[in-house]
């Protein structure tokens, strides 16, 4: 499976962004999605989740409320609609596939697959 993030940018504080990730290869329908981050000198962190039918979402404390993780299984994309966001969200986003259990859905080890990255500034 190849996964393609794209959408990061420049933005300022209070802005929004709406991250992609086309996925190719393997069955994009039957596979779990995230979201992590990774900021400099931080480590990767979760974001958000969804599982393969779209029907339940996850979500760190940090972007609840702000952000919308969603799929287009037709399409085999996955996206990340980011509101109000704010300089503590400037990092390389990563989008990253699975199948990962309830217990593991935040963890990195539970994904297979992982995009490039795409980068996301926020101007305060």
């Amino acid at each position: 499976v190849q996964l393609q993030a794209s959408g990061g940018g420049l933005v300022q504080a209070g802005g929004s962004l709406r991250l992609s990730c086309a996925a190719s290869g393997g069955t994009f329908s039957s596979y779990g999605m995230s979201w992590f981050r990774q900021a400099p000198g931080k480590e990767r962190e979760f974001v958000a989740a969804i599982r393969a039918n779209g029907g339940t979402t996850y979500y760190s404390n940090s972007v609840k409320g702000r952000f919308t993780v969603s799929r287009d299984n037709a399409k085999n994309m996955v996206f990340l609609q980011m509101i109000g966001l704010n300089h503590e969200d400037t990092a390389v986003y990563y989008c990253a596939g699975g199948r990962p259990i309830t217990s593991t859905v935040r963890q990195r080890e539970a994904y297979y697959w992982w995009g490039q990255g795409t980068l996301v500034t926020v101007s305060s």
